[in-house]
């Protein structure tokens, strides 16, 4: 298969360089739309959303009617994969997801895996297609193996992901065991995604960055090394953007043992670092704080300036560290676009 020139984001993470850096955002489609909070309203919360097929494709496509960001990244939730293995997840206002039973407790081979929960999101992506811009690229995803498992031991989010680190090193065994179930799952659930039409997926690990070195090594960078050979193995042309938010110096060895693609760079990582250190032909992806796109002005436009300028000379997709902030005002991500594509 060869990278259609059209697609300005397709073709830089195929290596290319379509003589613009393109752009989307993590969290594009989401609370800081009006658009969007009307819609989450009238279908009554976030799952609900996320279910209904059709509402689903629709917030996926909102902010690329609004803004012509050259991704569209699909609207859904990283803990739909610990769902397909067989937990309950609810989320609670204001306390955030819930999944039950939680593994630090309860064993994982009394889960019985649900893998047709997967199908509505397929029906996303379909839905999505069908109405895609030709020169915008598909991005689907899922939450990696270290980062799943953080929710499926603890039952929900916190802060320093304590359950699972405790249980990785109490029992390795087991925890390997909820390490592969998660893989086996993804593996499928991207190669669905993939089936239904995205052209490239993006890893998130949101929580790599509470990891020492040895258990980064064990349950970050080997499990995803193992996704991108079980992925590749299936859809060799399909690029995989991988995201180890927090891993700092320890994203040389990722991006060298993993496999992927592209590397997604968190807020903390300095561009000129990164320009200097990880693999030269690598695509680059990232990385202006969300909270600089929420203050706007100077501010915004010295901090893209630095990226642009840093990242200058290699593949490079412009994205925020993480999530865009619900309270972004929109006339700021228009001045992001602007001084990106000026």
């Amino acid at each position: 298969m060869t990278c259609q020139p059209t697609k300005p984001l397709l073709s830089v993470l195929s290596g290319g360089n379509p003589g613009k850096v393109p752009i989307w955002l993590m969290r594009q489609a989401g609370r800081y739309l009006p658009e969007y909070r009307a819609l989450r309203a009238a279908k009554g919360g976030f799952l609900e959303l996320v279910f209904d097929a059709e509402a689903a494709a629709e917030v996926t496509l909102q902010p690329i009617r609004r803004f012509g960001f050259d991704g569209a990244i699909l609207f859904s939730d990283i803990l739909i994969v610990p769902h397909a293995l067989g937990q309950e997840l609810r989320f609670e206002a204001g306390d955030g997801p819930r999944l039950s039973p939680p593994l630090v407790d309860a064993s994982l081979a009394a889960l019985a895996a649900v893998p047709a929960r997967l199908a509505p999101i397929y029906r996303t992506v379909e839905k999505v297609k069908s109405q895609l811009a030709s020169e915008t690229t598909f991005l689907g995803f899922a939450g990696s193996p270290w980062t799943v498992a953080t929710y499926m031991v603890a039952g929900q989010g916190s802060r320093d992901q304590a359950e699972a680190r405790l249980k990785a090193y109490a029992d390795p065994q087991g925890f390997a065991a909820i390490i592969a179930a998660i893989e086996e799952m993804t593996i499928d659930y991207l190669s669905g995604q993939i089936a239904a039409g995205v052209e490239a997926v993006q890893l998130f690990d949101s929580w790599a960055g509470s990891l020492s070195p040895a258990q980064f090594e064990a349950w970050v960078i080997a499990p995803t090394a193992r996704i991108v050979a079980g992925l590749k193995a299936r859809h060799p042309h399909v690029p995989v953007i991988g995201f180890p938010k927090g891993a700092g110096t320890k994203l040389d060895a990722y991006a060298r043992e993993t496999g992927i693609d592209a590397l997604g760079l968190d807020e903390t990582i300095d561009p000129e670092w990164a320009a200097r250190t990880l693999p030269q032909n690598l695509p680059l992806q990232g990385n202006l704080d969300p909270l600089a796109l929420l203050a706007g002005g100077a501010a915004l436009e010295s901090a893209v300036g630095r990226i642009l300028s840093s990242l200058s000379g290699r593949p490079h997709i412009f994205n925020l560290g993480h999530g865009i902030v619900k309270e972004t005002p929109i006339a700021h991500v228009e001045q992001l676009l602007g001084l990106v594509r000026r």
